[in-house]
């Protein structure tokens, strides 16, 4: 990347997401500045950002917006209007990702391997027992879901018939679609992956996540200590290269480009299941990509010059 050209970091947002992707950000924007590039940093105010990248005179944005706006097309979009390159995924990949039950019918349409599941819509809470239809399909535990929410957020791992409609509560104040998917326990893992100017893509070591919580929820992904990432994950290698063989499928049927992240889990029989994509993923000082970069020597601020290398209309 041209080191003349103004390189705008859009961060905040009013998301639930917002202070972890202002830690996003500021981590990106340091890295790239000690790198030589002129930096600007855009707090994301939604209906003033042409304005805000105007004023900035960015060349260029980092997209750095965690959830509502950044993750699901709407900064893409607004980008694209104005002709202003930027990294990560397009408008449709990103609105597609976002959305776990758009992104869970196409895994199911692409032979990904994914959890059973149920989808259970707002409009239907007054006509549908939805607790019900719940157990009629699963036995206990499962996982109940936001359909558009990242970081954990209105996310239960219920054991208990008896917790299922507080649960449903919960996710349904984030989102009017809940995803409920039959519970798996096994290794969670990540896989970090980024596509190159030539349009192959560039898969780092797989990353096994040990939370020292119950499982990886909001406080372990974001306390300092809250989690062990072993790197390269101490897998088997047949299940390795699984991991990275379905999370590569996974994004190229969304589309996605630039830095992306898979949460995947694996049952003690061997079996790997995709569970979501991120397409901002995390940048903080206790996420995943840097460390998976880590791993085979990448340092943070070369990892956030490849990033930048990535940007596209």
């Amino acid at each position: 990347m041209d080191k003349s050209k103004i390189i705008a970091v859009v961060m905040g947002g009013p998301s639930a997401e917002e202070q972890i992707s202002i830690s996003t950000g500021t981590s990106i924007a340091k890295a790239l500045r000690e790198r030589g590039y002129t930096v600007r940093e855009i707090r994301l105010v939604p209906h003033d950002f042409a304005a805000q990248v105007k004023e900035s005179g960015a060349d260029v944005v980092v997209v750095a917006v965690h959830g509502l706006y950044g993750e699901d097309g709407r900064l893409q979009g607004a980008l694209e209007t104005m002709g202003i390159p930027y990294t990560g995924s397009g408008v449709l990949a990103s609105a597609v990702s976002m959305n776990k039950i758009a992104a869970k019918r196409v895994f199911l349409g692409s032979g990904i391997p994914t959890p059973d599941y149920m989808f259970l819509y707002r409009r239907d809470r007054e006509k549908q027992d939805m607790v019900k239809a719940i157990t009629d399909k699963f036995s206990m535990p499962v996982v109940v879901k936001p359909a558009s929410q990242g970081s954990s957020l209105g996310i239960t791992i219920e054991q208990d018939v008896s917790g299922l409609q507080k649960a449903l509560d919960l996710a349904f104040q984030y989102d009017e679609e809940v995803l409920v998917e039959e519970y798996i326990a096994g290794q969670e893992t990540s896989v970090c992956m980024l596509r190159r100017p030539d349009g192959s893509v560039k898969v780092w070591p797989v990353i096994l996540i040990r939370p020292h919580a119950e499982w990886y929820d909001f406080n372990a992904k974001y306390t300092a200590g809250g989690v062990d990432h072993l790197v390269p994950a101490p897998l088997p290698e047949e299940i390795t290269r699984t991991l990275q063989k379905i999370s590569v499928e996974a994004y190229e049927v969304l589309g996605c480009s630039g830095v992306a992240r898979t949460d995947c889990i694996t049952r003690e029989d061997g079996k790997c299941y995709v569970l979501e994509m991120n397409t901002v993923p995390g940048m903080t000082p206790t996420s995943l990509v840097p460390d998976a970069a880590k791993a085979e020597g990448t340092s943070f601020g070369e990892l956030c010059e490849m990033i930048l290398e990535t940007a596209h209309l």
